[in-house]
């Protein structure tokens, strides 16, 4: 499949590419952008840093191209649907028959903790189903982990190199590939003393608690609120739709907070819950995925946990 095969192309085309240098980034990513300027084509470049800066010096920022800093479009995997839902329906609205936006998700390999953003690649082959955008997700040799490369292999239906696009054999249903996956992710504090053990409490306790800790870090006005309303809508869903008994632990040092939230149900159905609303019209975890820091699911032979942090998270 070539570059104008994609053209007539309705729905979401997702892609990834590899690259290894700065010459075959642009090799891919620049034929991809002008295809869709030379179609007419709405064109978005959502890369942060130098990326955004190769694209700019091969584009120049007059070429039509719409730049979003990859920095504030990838903070959180349920923002960036969010974001690039609104952006996207403009685009449809004033008449848009194909939409193309490049940009590249964090991962271990630059700092950022992979779970939530792999379940973010999963999740754009039906989140934007029926929107007619063509994604490209290129991931650099250089600096992601295998495990990044595998699943980005996984993630996408079509994978690109040059002006050259195929199907990708390795691809994997996003319904069969999130059912089986487990979070990994622990962070450091959970192998000490929780700071506060909760069991079956309103939220209204955890609230407090939150809030109590809060004061002796020394994290943001706004990292605190957020882990007040991700940690409370959390326990809230736990006593709603979980199964009891419910525990919570908090754990607090200079410069993060975690709560995890733990029932002995199996958790939510939806393979994209916290990612987007939930189809019953549930919001609390959705709210929980873009207030804070990182959120994790995991199912597990005690349950259901949900892990809740203020601060940044180690990979």
């Amino acid at each position: 499949m070539r570059s104008g095969a994609a053209a007539g192309h309705r729905g979401c085309f997702h892609e990834t590419a590899f690259y290894d240098s700065d010459q075959t980034f642009l090799d891919v990513v620049g034929p991809f952008l002008a295809g869709g300027l030379a179609a007419g084509e709405p064109v978005v470049s959502a890369f942060a840093g130098h990326n955004q800066t190769l694209v700019l010096g091969a584009f120049g920022p007059r070429s039509g191209i719409r730049f979003l800093d990859g920095g504030v479009q990838y903070a959180r995997p349920a923002s960036a649907i969010d974001r690039y839902r609104r952006v996207l329906r403009d685009y449809v609205v004033a008449g848009a028959e194909q939409i193309r936006v490049a940009g590249q998700v964090p991962h271990p390999g630059s700092g950022v903790p992979w779970e939530w953003w792999v379940r973010y690649e999963a999740a754009l082959n039906r989140v934007f189903g029926g929107v007619p955008v063509w994604g490209l997700c290129p991931y650099d040799l250089r600096q992601a982990p295998s495990q990044v490369l595998d699943d980005a292999r996984s993630t996408h239906p079509y994978v690109a190199t040059g002006d050259e696009h195929a199907a990708n054999p390795a691809f994997v249903a996003p319904e069969e590939f999130l059912a089986g996956r487990r979070s990994r992710w622990r962070d450091p504090l959970e192998a000490t003393e929780p700071a506060a053990t909760f069991h079956d409490p309103l939220p209204a306790r955890v609230r407090a608690a939150v809030a109590q800790a809060g004061p002796s870090t020394t994290l943001g006005e706004n990292d605190i609120r957020g882990l007040i309303l991700g940690a409370s809508e959390a326990v809230s869903n736990a006593i709603r739709h979980g199964r009891p008994p419910v525990t919570v632990r908090l754990w607090s040092s200079l410069d993060r907070i975690l709560v995890t939230v733990t029932d002995t149900g199996d958790g939510p159905s939806d393979p994209y819950a916290g990612l987007q609303p939930s189809p019953g019209g549930g919001l609390g975890l959705w709210l929980a995925f873009q207030s804070c820091g990182y959120v994790t699911l995991d199912r597990g032979p005690a349950g259901f946990t949900v892990r809740l942090l203020a601060g940044r998270a180690e990979p």
